[in-house]
């Protein structure tokens, strides 16, 4: 049997087909070519006549010649396997929803990633809803959440563990993961009562080993939003463990002050918050957040609990400042229900006047609010809608809709609040 000659062998070599090693080869042997070329060239252009001093120094002359080759074959080939790196994530980025027309996921991952820059503001269980409206039209999310959570699993690990409080965190994170359904259903389990875990939510225990992880609990956020996939960005409002007070008015005016954020509803039931505040008072706003509110083209408080979500976050100083600086849309979305301890018997402007003595300015011109309510009330004792003013007035913009959850109609449904947002985003821009 003859051997086959070498142009047969070249073309079964080159034969089309999934050959990842020959074209990785091929592709080798080009750059090696290219680097040939420019050797060349470069070795021609210096002996063409001197050049000034600096040229001396920038191409290393004063180096050997084996360490100069060395030193810049080891920069490039460094430099190749980064940009390999980035190149693969890069590619694979889209493709997060295997079921799906990969035509389509590159579409609406292109359009998500030049989309506008929204930051949102809050915590609680409001705020997870805000970001799964917004994510199907922008990445470019930040989300900056309260720091002032002392009940609970988030609690436990506060005291124990010095961490910041994770639960807010977690269900911002697991709203904005690709895979958001198996990320809520693992973040939300929670081991049964007991001693160790008992009463732990998984999403803690997870943020608090990414903390143990990388050094701090800053660093475990950033990495989990890389590892989950996120949309955005869960940052917080301040590193600093502060601690929630309100001062509380009973029916006879006396005032009584309440240690700690998840207390608040509690023992402020039948009594009217005067204000809140921090402590220690005046903390440092998280530099990231600073930078995201000035960049933004749109920024969207609540909704949430008024004073123990939405209020706590404009405490920090920096963050009211730089909210007041910011030429971006500033919308407040106020609750579609009162929360009983906090808001009772507030309506939309009543929320804007807490909004406002606690910043000590305006920050919000647009309120978007709900416009349809059921002939029932909403859930838990004391809980009624919150209703629209009889007139305008305030100087704010009021934008009324249907925002309602279908099946809980004292929640705001995404995707309804995420169009009408974008909505008034275009309407702005404008």
């Amino acid at each position: 049997m003859t051997k086959p000659s070498f142009f047969r062998s070249l073309r079964i070599w080159l034969t089309p087909g999934i050959h990842i090693k020959r074209w990785l080869l091929l592709l080798v042997l080009g750059i090696t070519m290219i680097s040939l070329g420019l050797a060349y060239l470069l070795r021609a252009l210096y002996l063409a006549g001197p050049y000034p001093p600096f040229v001396y120094w920038l191409t290393l002359q004063f180096l050997p010649h084996e360490v100069r080759a060395a030193l810049f074959g080891a920069v490039g080939f460094a430099l190749t396997i980064w940009a390999f790196m980035k190149l693969g994530e890069s590619l694979l980025e889209p493709f997060t929803s295997p079921d799906e027309n990969v035509a389509i996921q590159v579409y609406r991952h292109r359009r998500r990633k030049s989309g506008p820059r929204v930051v949102c503001i809050g915590g609680g269980t409001g705020m997870p809803s805000v970001l799964r409206g917004l994510k199907t039209y922008t990445s470019n999310i930040t989300a900056i959440v309260t720091v002032a959570d002392d009940g609970g699993s988030s609690g436990r690990l506060r005291r124990e563990m010095g961490l910041l409080p994770p639960g807010d965190f977690r269900n911002n994170l697991a709203a904005l993961s690709e895979a958001e359904e198996i990320t809520q259903r693992l973040f939300q389990y929670r081991f049964p009562e007991g001693a160790g875990l008992g009463g732990h939510a998984f999403g803690n225990l997870y943020l608090a080993a990414m903390a143990g992880v990388t050094g701090s609990f800053e660093q475990g956020l950033l990495m989990s939003n890389r590892v989950l996939a996120v949309r955005g960005r869960v940052i917080p409002s301040t590193l600093e463990l502060v601690q929630l007070m309100a001062d509380v008015e009973d029916e006879q005016g006396r005032i009584e002050r309440i240690v700690g954020e998840s207390l608040i509803p509690k023992l402020g039931r039948g009594r009217r918050i005067r204000r809140v505040y921090l402590e220690p008072d005046n903390p440092r706003a998280y530099p990231e957040a600073i930078k995201a509110i000035l960049n933004a083209d749109m920024i969207i408080a609540g909704p949430g609990s008024l004073y123990t979500s939405v209020i706590p976050n404009l405490l920090v100083p920096e963050i009211s400042e730089a909210l007041a600086a910011s030429r971006a849309l500033k919308i407040y979305v106020c609750n579609i229900a009162t929360q009983p301890g906090e808001t009772d018997g507030y309506d939309v402007h009543d929320h804007l006047l807490a909004l406002e003595s606690h910043a000590n300015r305006r920050l919000f011109h647009v309120v978007l609010a709900n416009s349809d309510f059921p002939e029932s009330p909403p859930p838990g004792e004391g809980s009624e809608w919150v209703r629209l003013p009889q007139t305008q007035q305030g100087g704010y913009r009021l934008i009324t809709a249907s925002l309602q959850d279908k099946t809980r109609p004292w929640r705001h449904d995404p995707e309804k609040m995420g169009r009408r947002l974008m909505e008034l985003l275009m309407q702005h821009a404008r």
